[in-house]
């Protein structure tokens, strides 16, 4: 009870930032490079060498002011192009603060699947089923797979998240007649492809993807927590066996913020000896 008879208030309990991270070297005032660039790359090697953690918050734009002695403008001018490049970001009414990583995947050349990609990377996949059924192929997917539109496919839709973040949604088919049982067969976390092999001894050989940028409509935004609206990599691909029969067909939304995909090129041998 307060001094006055009334009930005491207790302010709510808010939690601390951690203190801003602090930048190494200088502005460089006689090289003809500018200040806004020289600052950009001081804030790059920070974050890039490792010293500037994913999650760290960066000095505000006074303090950087203050500390290299340039201007807002500058600052600002250098803030905005690292967070368009998606090395920083804001958060309102916080501060800036150094942007998660990328999560990076193989769009061809390695036929590998989100599950062991992932792996590679030391990260840590989770695969949440959230339908694995028996259904008609109908036209679209018929024309993927090569088989009639009145055949049955294994519909299998997933949400993949990586270090609990969510950052694909994908729906796969694949032709009912290869993979009896598949639709009872337990697939949270665990990989398609190793399930193939194990299961049915059946072995993709070679595919083909194509990649575009669209926006996420409201079932898509609402998988992978973004805004409605929002840029995402959209991916198609179709995997085949050795035979040349279609395994596979899926498509896969892939979060814009959150993710790049990696092209090998290789240039063909019989080719080797033309001018480039």
């Amino acid at each position: 009870m307060s001094a006055a008879g009334g009930p005491t208030t207790v302010a709510p309990e808010t939690k601390a930032l951690p203190a801003p991270a602090t930048v190494r070297g200088t502005i460089d005032r006689s090289s003809p490079v500018p200040y806004y660039h020289q600052l950009m790359e001081l804030l790059r090697d920070e974050i890039e060498s490792g010293r500037w953690t994913a999650g760290a918050r960066i000095p505000s734009e006074p303090e950087l002011c203050r500390s290299l002695e340039v201007s807002r403008t500058v600052v600002r001018q250098a803030l905005g192009a690292l967070e368009h490049e998606r090395l920083l970001r804001r958060r309102k009414g916080l501060g800036t603060f150094v942007a998660e990583p990328k999560i990076r995947g193989r769009l061809v050349q390695s036929l590998t699947g989100f599950h062991d990609d992932m792996v590679a990377q030391g990260r840590t996949p989770r695969t949440v089923v959230l339908r694995q059924a028996v259904s008609k192929a109908g036209r679209k997917v018929s024309d993927r797979l090569g088989v009639a539109s009145d055949s049955h496919v294994v519909v299998i839709e997933r949400v993949r998240s990586v270090d609990h973040e969510p950052i694909v949604f994908v729906t796969t088919y694949l032709p009912a007649d290869l993979v009896p049982g598949l639709e009872a067969i337990e697939l949270t976390d665990s990989s398609l492809y190793q399930t193939l092999a194990s299961r049915f001894d059946l072995h993709i050989d070679h595919g083909r993807r194509s990649l575009e940028s669209i926006r996420a409509d409201a079932e898509v935004a609402e998988r992978l927590q973004i805004e409605e609206g929002e840029p995402i990599l959209f991916l198609r691909s179709v995997t085949y066996l050795a035979n040349g029969r279609a395994i596979e067909y899926y498509e896969a939304s892939h979060r814009g913020d959150r993710s790049v995909l990696e092209v090998d090129l290789v240039r063909e041998r019989e080719h080797a000896g033309e001018a480039s």
